[in-house]
C-alpha cells in the first residue's frame, strides 16, 4: 500500500454561489469523508489539515477571478505541503475542495521536476480569457486545466520556482468530458492543443483497458505523473452531490479499475479528489459510497 499523507483541504473559493447568499459546500468534504470512515479505509501514515479560507462574493482589485488572491495564497500553502510530502517519498492524497486545488498540488510536485497529468473530470475545465472573457467575475474552478497549461491570469499560471506553465500540453490526458459534443460547447479550442482527449463517450466504448492504453503515451513522456479525480466524472445518478452534475458519466466499476491502475504505478506521485459537496448529501450515504470507492482504488492487489 502507498504511504499516504492525507491532506484535508476545506476549500470552495473557486466556485460560484448558486443563489444570493449561498456559499458552496465543498469545503465540508474533508470532514464529511472523514466522518464516513476515510481514515479507517485508507490508513494514512500522516494527516495534514489546512485552514479553511474565507469565501467572498466581492470582486478584488486587479483580477477578474472570484477570490483570486485568496485562491493563490491557499495554493501556495498547499504547494509547500505537497513538495515536502513528495520529497520524503510519501504519497499526498488531497481531499478538497473544488478543482482549483489542483494548481497548488502541481506547483508543489513540479518543484522536484516535470510531470504528466491524468485529469479525470466530467468537464475539461479549459475556460480561460481566450475563450470566455464576458463575465465581470469568473470562477476559477472551471479554469484549472487551462491555468495548469499556462492559460489565464498570472495569479493561477505563474508559480515560484517554476519556469513557464506547470504542464506542457502533450503531458496531459483529459478523461471524462461529457459536454464537448453538444452544439453550444464553448471550449473547442482545447481540440487544437496537444492535450490527449478521451471524452466519456469514447471511454464507454473503449472500456478501462482502452482508456489506459490512450493514456500510456502521455505517461511515457514524463517520469512522474499526478492524478486529478473530480467526482463529477461519475454520472449524476451515481454521484449527484456535486455543483455541476450531469449525464452520461464514467461507469463506477470501470473508473475504479482505471484509477487503481494509475495509482498503483510507482510513477504516480500524488492525487487529489475534488468537488464532492456534503450539503447535497443530507443522509451521508454518498460520502460513505465515495469512501468505499476510494478504498477500492487504493486496495492492495
Amino acid at each position: 500500500m502507498r504511504d499516504i499523507c492525507l491532506v484535508r483541504a476545506p476549500f470552495n473559493l473557486g466556485l460560484r454561489p448558486l443563489r444570493p447568499g449561498h456559499e458552496p459546500g465543498t469545503w465540508r468534504a474533508p470532514q464529511a469523508l472523514t466522518t464516513a470512515g476515510l481514515i479507517e479505509a485508507l490508513a494514512p501514515g500522516k494527516v495534514v489539515d489546512l485552514e479553511r479560507p474565507v469565501y467572498s462574493t466581492e470582486q478584488q482589485p486587479g483580477t477578474k477571478l472570484r477570490n483570486g488572491p485568496a485562491i493563490r495564497d491557499f495554493n501556495l500553502k498547499l504547494a509547500d505541503i505537497v513538495a515536502e510530502t513528495v520529497g520524503r517519498g510519501a504519497f499526498p492524497l488531497i481531499v478538497g475542495g473544488d478543482c482549483t486545488i489542483l494548481l497548488g498540488a502541481l506547483a508543489g510536485a513540479r518543484r522536484s521536476g516535470s510531470l504528466a497529468l491524468v485529469h479525470v473530470d466530467g468537464h475539461s475545465d479549459f475556460r480561460h480569457p481566450g475563450n470566455d472573457d464576458d463575465l465581470p467575475l469568473s470562477s476559477a474552478a472551471g479554469m484549472d486545466l487551462a491555468a495548469a497549461t499556462g492559460r489565464g491570469e498570472a495569479l493561477l499560471t505563474e508559480w515560484p520556482g517554476i519556469d513557464g506553465p506547470l504542464l506542457r500540453d502533450d503531458h496531459v490526458v483529459q478523461i471524462g468530458e461529457r459536454e464537448n459534443r453538444a452544439a453550444d460547447y464553448a471550449w473547442h479550442d482545447i481540440e487544437a492543443t496537444d492535450i490527449t482527449l478521451v471524452d466519456v463517450f469514447a471511454a464507454q466504448e473503449l472500456g478501462a483497458a482502452g482508456v489506459l492504453a490512450k493514456a500510456e503515451p502521455v505517461l511515457a513522456r514524463g517520469s512522474r505523473h499526478w492524478l486529478h479525480f473530480d467526482v463529477d466524472a461519475l454520472d449524476q445518478t451515481v454521484m449527484p452531490a456535486v455543483d455541476s452534475p450531469g449525464s452520461p458519466g464514467m461507469d463506477p466499476d470501470e473508473l475504479a479499475v482505471i484509477l487503481r491502475a494509475l495509482v498503483s504505478r510507482p510513477a504516480c506521485i500524488g492525487m487529489n479528489v475534488t468537488i464532492f459537496d456534503p450539503d447535497l448529501d443530507p443522509t451521508g450515504e454518498l460520502a460513505a459510497w465515495l469512501v468505499d470507492f476510494l478504498r477500492r482504488v487504493f486496495a492492495e492487489k
